[in-house]
């Protein structure tokens, strides 16, 4: 969490940003604006960690998360949210096409109990067959646009190398756009140290609300 607000702060000096990364342990992380007190209802999952992002309760364990990071020059920044949302959807459902996985948007919203952020879906959530497979949350500030996402894979033999890969080779951002390796400075891993001591390992931030 640390790393994805400091990648946001820097997002007008380093352009689109992909990273993958996943979870020690299980865990579940909370949406901004979430009470704390309601969050730790909902699930049995510890640690909780508050995300910079907005949304709800979201389980990692066997999940592919990623993030995606745009400075506000960005096309993609001035989207609406809804849009934004569609439009990153559409980008992971490409990368399965690419892997011969059939998936659709949810056209409307299946209810689940609070807590059970998998267990239905809201419109345009990825589907496959039915159960949602990818969901997202975002946060726009004056330094960049940040999407957080968690993609459960389907139940089949399928690599999440593969998947981020398919990922990189789906991107269309901009005509001859190319990744390539992040290499931040010494300044960005002190602002991403700083931020975890002092805010997302703190109790008192994440119980503030």
């Amino acid at each position: 969490m640390a790393l994805d607000e400091a990648l946001l702060e820097a997002a007008p000096s380093l352009g689109p940003v992909l990273r993958f990364y996943s979870w020690t342990e299980p865990a579940a992380s909370f949406g901004y604006f979430q009470k704390y007190a309601e969050v730790e209802t909902m699930t049995q999952l510890r640690p909780l960690v508050r995300r910079p992002t907005g949304g709800g309760v979201v389980p990692h364990d066997a999940d592919w998360t990623y993030s995606l990071v745009f400075p506000p020059d960005d096309p993609w920044y001035d989207l609406k949210a809804v849009e934004s949302y569609r439009r990153v959807h559409e980008w992971i459902q490409t990368a399965f096409r690419q892997l011969k996985i059939a998936t659709e948007l949810a056209a409307c919203c299946r209810k689940a109990l609070p807590g059970q952020c998998f267990a239905g879906y809201e419109k345009l959530d990825v589907l496959w067959h039915g159960r949602k497979i990818a969901g997202a949350a975002q946060r726009r500030t004056r330094h960049g646009l940040l999407i957080q996402g968690s993609v459960q894979p389907p139940p089949i033999k399928l690599s999440r190398a593969d998947w981020e890969q398919a990922m990189c080779d789906a991107a269309r951002l901009k005509p001859g756009f190319k990744w390539q390796a992040f290499a931040p400075e010494a300044a960005f891993h002190a602002r991403v140290a700083e931020l975890a001591a002092n805010t997302y390992s703190q109790p008192a931030y994440n119980r503030r609300r």
